[in-house]
């Protein structure tokens, strides 16, 4: 199953809101989704994100791909920076070949 953390548009027309989610990336746009991490909101000035940094840091370990919308607010939240460096400290297996 591919996993996406992408955008959920709520609100009204002309009034929208989002909510990052992580979707099956085979599920519609405002359909079934796993797990709600936070909102974004558009509409305010400055724009307003909140991102569950421990929920979205746990699905992108878990192997889920963030839409190139959701990188971007992670890009402004600075959490794709934290992303970036848990995957440089993070020591790759070595790969064991077999005899």
């Amino acid at each position: 199953m591919a996993v996406r953390i992408r955008l959920r548009r709520m609100g009204a027309k002309k009034r929208p809101f989002y909510r990052i989610i992580v979707a099956d990336s085979r599920s519609p746009r405002d359909g079934r989704f796993i797990e709600e991490i936070g909102y974004y909101n558009p509409l305010t000035d400055p724009a307003e994100i909140k991102i569950n940094e421990e929920k979205a840091l746990g699905w992108i370990k878990k192997g889920a791909q963030p839409t190139d919308t959701v990188k971007y607010l992670f890009k402004v939240t600075g959490l794709l920076d934290k992303i970036k460096s848990n995957k440089e400290t993070t020591p790759q297996t070595p790969e064991v070949k077999e005899e």
